[in-house]
């Protein structure tokens, strides 16, 4: 492969795009990003989203990042990136998502013209002006439903790879339908976020890939096809409206003229199907085997793992088609309280500052004395915790109201930590290293609680968006796979990779006052779900 060619990654995540060139010896030649908060704030989002008054329906509209993708592309050209020289497109979207494309669509998308925005072209496209996003938990009915109809939650996560969750799509999907069955009846497409930005760049509509079908509760993790009895569950006609499911190394077509025509790119450019923020984050860690664990850091927090078999659980995590690796899976925790959660706690005890953060951190000694806390913002994935709030306990296991700033600042990483690592190992995540990455792996205090937590050596990337990476990775892959007109393995195309940076080795002394502290976390985890 020439060096002249280069691959792009986009990520829409839930605070903003981002994108990411390489070339074909993996070198980073162009970065680029903006906030949805700052850079569009006519859509008046706080992290990107809109919080409604039940405090559980969260949604962003779609508009926005249609808007996002004209600001972020005309910078692209402004800074004179190397648009040209891409020879293939993949991206990264928030999971589980959904827009809502009406009749008539498709010839907006077939038709954009390149003398006219995206914004003003697409203006009229939705019949759903507000799509829910993963931070939604406002489909509890529906998941009883779905589970009644299939046999349970351990059927649904048998057929799926999780038991029914409000924020997963098939869910929101049901709910939507029976709020407002007008707007579904004008429905011709639903598409995952992920399949949307695929679909404005080849101008129609982009099938949904296997890996982030995974986060649906429609599609069956063995066959990689929906479920009929989900499907009929939620909505019918629901498999005509969305589509069919393809390998996610599998290209969607060629980039549409609108791009070659404004932003000068190479009218031979292929798009490779799009896939969700945490496949792609797998694929920009390199997890290529069994056993290969990574830790995201962002909005939201995840735990992911390369599965050879799949053991789905009612209880614990999900199970996703691997995403760089058809015939394999990949387990995933997932916590609503990430980086957001974390920010608060900074801004409330350390004036905004990351720095007098750590200088707190050094007044405390790991297992902060025995205090624990439990800080739930927004309501919680894992464990299931509906009831938002800040629940803190002093080292005898008593309710506390508040916590010395130094103690505020460690307990949340801890709490953290310990959750991950109880959950994590029951659906067989236990990892000999961790990969970390998102915005907060770069922060030092936060690595160093992992390690000791896990008692494992923490390595990161030199490239922190992790989903942006990987998806410019499986552009690569993608190509290649073309190229070569059959599957190349992952691992194969990625030989030669950078190696990653060992951050920090755990503390023995840290790790045994830590696992002393896992029996007492988990009892009082129960009496809060317990509420």
């Amino acid at each position: 492969m020439s060096d002249e060619r280069l691959f792009l990654g986009l990520d829409s995540s839930t605070q903003g795009l981002k994108a990411a060139l390489i070339n074909s010896s993996f070198e980073v030649v162009y970065t680029s990003a903006l906030n949805f908060d700052t850079d569009l704030p006519e859509f008046k989002t706080d992290g990107g989203a809109h919080h409604h008054e039940d405090g559980l329906t969260v949604t962003s509209p779609p508009i926005m990042w249609v808007a996002a993708m004209d600001k972020l592309f005309d910078r692209m050209k402004a800074e004179k990136a190397p648009l040209g020289k891409v020879v293939a497109i993949s991206g990264s979207g928030q999971q589980h998502g959904s827009v809502w494309l009406r009749d008539g669509a498709r010839d907006a998308l077939r038709g954009l013209d390149p003398a006219k925005s995206l914004r003003e072209q697409m203006a009229e496209a939705f019949s759903v002006a507000d799509s829910p996003i993963w931070m939604d938990s406002s489909t509890t009915e529906q998941c009883l439903m779905l589970e009644e109809k299939l046999g349970g939650p351990q059927k649904v996560a048998d057929l799926t790879g999780s038991r029914a969750y409000e924020r997963f799509t098939g869910n929101q999907i049901a709910k939507i339908h029976q709020a407002s069955p007008d707007k579904y009846k004008e429905t011709q497409c639903i598409s995952l976020v992920s399949s949307f930005i695929a679909s404005m760049l080849v101008g129609d509509y982009a099938p949904i890939d296997a890996s982030d079908g995974s986060g649906m509760n429609l599609m069956n993790i063995r066959t990689k096809k929906w479920v009929q009895e989900a499907l009929d569950c939620c909505a019918p006609d629901l498999a005509f409206k969305l589509g069919d499911v393809v390998p996610s190394h599998t290209p969607v077509g060629k980039l549409h003229a609108y791009y070659t025509g404004k932003h000068g790119f190479d009218s031979s450019c292929i798009v490779i199907a799009f896939s969700g923020d945490n496949p792609n984050s797998l694929a920009g860690l390199r997890l290529q085997k069994a056993g290969d664990i990574a830790i995201s850091l962002g909005t939201s927090d995840t735990v992911f793992g390369f599965l050879a078999e799949p053991t789905p659980s009612e209880s614990e995590g999900h199970i996703f088609a691997n995403p760089v690796a058809p015939d394999a899976y990949m387990a995933l925790v997932c916590y609503k309280n990430g980086s957001l959660t974390r920010e608060h706690v900074r801004d409330q005890s350390a004036n905004g500052s990351w720095e007098e953060y750590r200088n707190l951190m050094t007044k405390t000694k790991p297992g902060n004395g025995g205090s624990i806390g439990f800080y739930i913002k927004e309501p919680e994935i894992t464990p299931p915790i509906l009831k938002t709030g800040m629940f803190r306990f002093d080292q005898s296991g008593k309710p506390v109201d508040s916590f010395a700033p130094e103690v505020e600042v460690r307990a949340v990483l801890e709490g953290q930590f310990l959750s991950m690592r109880s959950h994590c190992g029951n659906i067989g995540i236990k990892p000999a290293s961790i990969l970390a990455t998102g915005g907060a792996s770069v922060n030092e205090a936060v690595v160093r609680v992992m390690s000791d937590v896990f008692g494992v050596p923490v390595f990161v990337g030199d490239q922190p968006d992790s989903a942006a990476l990987g998806s410019a990775y499986r552009a690569l892959h993608g190509w290649r796979c073309v190229v070569e007109e059959s599957f190349v393995p992952f691992a194969e195309t990625m030989s030669g990779a950078p190696e990653f940076k060992k951050a920090v080795d755990p503390d023995k002394s840290a790790h045994s006052v830590y696992n002393g502290m896992l029996a007492k976390y988990a009892e009082l985890e129960k009496k809060i779900v317990a509420g």
